[in-house]
C-alpha cells in the first residue's frame, strides 16, 4: 500500500481539485468524506478509485474491504489538507464519475422528485434523504441546480443516494416528455392561482418538482406542469423552507 505525507504529491493536488465542479468534470472523480458516507459507499458497490485513511487501526473494517493497489495511507497533514470539514476523521474515497448520469430512463416510472436551480447542499441532501424515506424512485437534478458530487451534498445525503436514482437533465425538455407519456407532473408555487396541495390525490407514477431557495420554480416550468400546488401557510412566515415544503408535499402525494 502507498503512503503519502506530503501536500504537494501529484495526487493530493489532483485530489484536492475535487472540491471543484471544474475540477470533478477534468478528473472524471469526486472525493467522499468520512467513516459513515465511506463505509455506506462500499456497501452499495460502488466503483471507486482509491480509499484513503489516516489510521489503519482505527478504520480496519475499512481497510480490509480494500486492496493494498487500492488503499493509501495519509500523513494528518494531508488529511487535513483534502478535508472539507473542520475536524477531519482522516477517511475518504475517490470515486469515478458516472457517464449514465445524463442519461435517463426509457421508461420513466414511479415517484420522482426534480430540482429546479436548488442550490444550497444542506436542502439538497435533505430532501434526497426525504424521498428515499418516502418511498420515491428517485431525484432528477435539474438546469442550475447544484451538482451531487459536491463534498457536501454527499455527506448531507447520507448514503439515501445509494437508494434511489439520481439523475440530471434538462427540465424544460423533460417535463412535456413526462406529460406526453402520461406522467402527471406537480409544480411548488406560492401563488393565488395554484391548487391546495391536498386537493390533489397522489399516484404511482408522478413527478414533483421544487424551485430555487429564493426565487422558487421557474415560470417556464410552470406553464408547462400539469398542476401548481401550494401549502396554506396559517401563520405570519411568508414561506416555508424549500426542505420542509418538498417534505410535505412527498408525504402528501
Amino acid at each position: 500500500m502507498e503512503q503519502i505525507s506530503s501536500v504537494k504529491n501529484t495526487k493530493v493536488k489532483e485530489w484536492n481539485k475535487l472540491k471543484t465542479t471544474r475540477g470533478r468534470k477534468k478528473f472524471g472523480s469526486y472525493l467522499i468524506e468520512g467513516r459513515h458516507p465511506v463505509r455506506e459507499a462500499l456497501d452499495a458497490g460502488i466503483e471507486y478509485q482509491y480509499i484513503l485513511v489516516v489510521d489503519v487501526e482505527e478504520d480496519v473494517d475499512i481497510v480490509k474491504r480494500v486492496d493494498d493497489e487500492r488503499l493509501i495511507i495519509l500523513s494528518e497533514e494531508v488529511a487535513k489538507h483534502l478535508s472539507d470539514t473542520i475536524n477531519t476523521q482522516g477517511v475518504f474515497l475517490v470515486g469515478t464519475i458516472s457517464d449514465e448520469d445524463w442519461s435517463l430512463p426509457t421508461s420513466f416510472k414511479g415517484k420522482w422528485l426534480i430540482l429546479d436551480d436548488v442550490q444550497d447542499p444542506g436542502n439538497i441532501g435533505t430532501m434526497v434523504r426525504t424521498a428515499d424515506a418516502a418511498g420515491y424512485t428517485g431525484v432528477v437534478f435539474g438546469n442550475g441546480t447544484a451538482d451531487f458530487y459536491n463534498p457536501k451534498i454527499l455527506r448531507s445525503m447520507q448514503g439515501s443516494q445509494y437508494h434511489l436514482i439520481l439523475k440530471r437533465a434538462n427540465l424544460l425538455r423533460l417535463i412535456p416528455t413526462l406529460i406526453d407519456n402520461g406522467m402527471p407532473v406537480y409544480g411548488s408555487l406560492l401563488s393565488k392561482d395554484a391548487t391546495a396541495y391536498d386537493k390533489v390525490e397522489g399516484s404511482s407514477d408522478l413527478g414533483l418538482i421544487v424551485g430555487n431557495e429564493g426565487n422558487g420554480m421557474s415560470p417556464e416550468l410552470a406553464n408547462l406542469t400539469t398542476a401548481n400546488l401550494y401549502i396554506p401557510i396559517k401563520g405570519k412566515a411568508e414561506s416555508l423552507n424549500v426542505a420542509i415544503a418538498a417534505g410535505v408535499l412527498m408525504f402528501s402525494l
